[in-house]
């Protein structure tokens, strides 16, 4: 569970962010159109509209996989 930064309100988790029609805002969805190398999240405070992202990995391995790929690159 994550509490809003501004107001400490529960927040909605589990959000994938993608892109939308116009360059000034972005859609917030429950799936993504296509996976990630890595899966950036948002959860969004319903009382003062407050968008944090975040990357939620099960375990360190999957992160240091992902680190290595970028490095490889």
């Amino acid at each position: 569970m994550r509490k809003c930064l501004r107001c400490e309100t529960e927040m909605i988790e589990n959000l994938k962010i993608t892109p939308a029609n116009t360059l000034a805002s972005i859609q917030l969805k429950e799936k993504p159109i296509k996976p990630s190398a890595a899966p950036i999240e948002a959860a969004l405070c319903p009382k003062c509209g407050y968008v944090e992202t975040y990357i939620e990995l099960n375990n360190r391995e999957e992160l240091e996989a992902i680190l290595k790929k970028q490095k490889e690159k």
